[in-house]
């Protein structure tokens, strides 16, 4: 069975990580890496800001590129296709609920805007999206950085499903 086959079969039901337009090719290669210790997937959408030979994005990801199941969707409707029907959670600091209050299923997605602005009105406001909400931070700072906002949602929502298909 070839490997992106063995690791696709791995990942059903997991949770699905979705950059939108990501911009830093670190951010995405750390990514990479949560993807594969946890064993989410992780859908990128159209247009990166780098391209999968950059240097940062391969030492960010380290050896683990093999690990990962990684997705580039042209469009955000291409994402949503190949998503649906799953619940979509957008991370946002606008949003008035917390990540934490939500009951994660297996199968979830957890999407997250590009580093300098975040999730578009327009984008938030698509109907694909079950809730927006935001990671609780101290008062007049701006944003957490894009792949620690990733690791804290995706483990949290593993967590509440008892790490299943992990090793504790």
């Amino acid at each position: 069975m070839p490997r992106a086959q063995k690791l696709r079969e791995y990942t059903e039901g997991v949770f699905k990580i979705l950059f939108y337009t990501p911009e830093i090719p670190g951010n995405t290669g750390n990514a990479i890496r949560l993807a594969a210790v946890t064993g989410a997937e992780l859908h990128l959408v159209e247009p990166l800001g780098f391209n999968f030979e950059n240097a940062h994005l391969r030492r960010a990801g380290l050896d683990y590129h093999d690990l990962a199941v990684v997705t580039v969707h042209k469009t955000l409707e291409d994402a949503w296709e190949a998503l649906a029907p799953a619940r979509v959670f957008a991370f946002t600091t606008t949003a008035k609920t917390s990540y934490a209050d939500i009951q994660y299923r297996p199968g979830d997605v957890l999407m997250f805007g590009p580093e300098s602005v975040g999730l578009p009105q327009d984008v938030q406001n698509d109907p694909h999206i079950t809730q927006r909400v935001k990671i609780p931070m101290a008062p007049g700072r701006r944003s957490l950085n894009l792949a620690n906002a990733a690791a804290l949602a995706t483990y949290e929502a593993w967590r509440q499903n008892s790490f299943e298909g992990g090793a504790i």
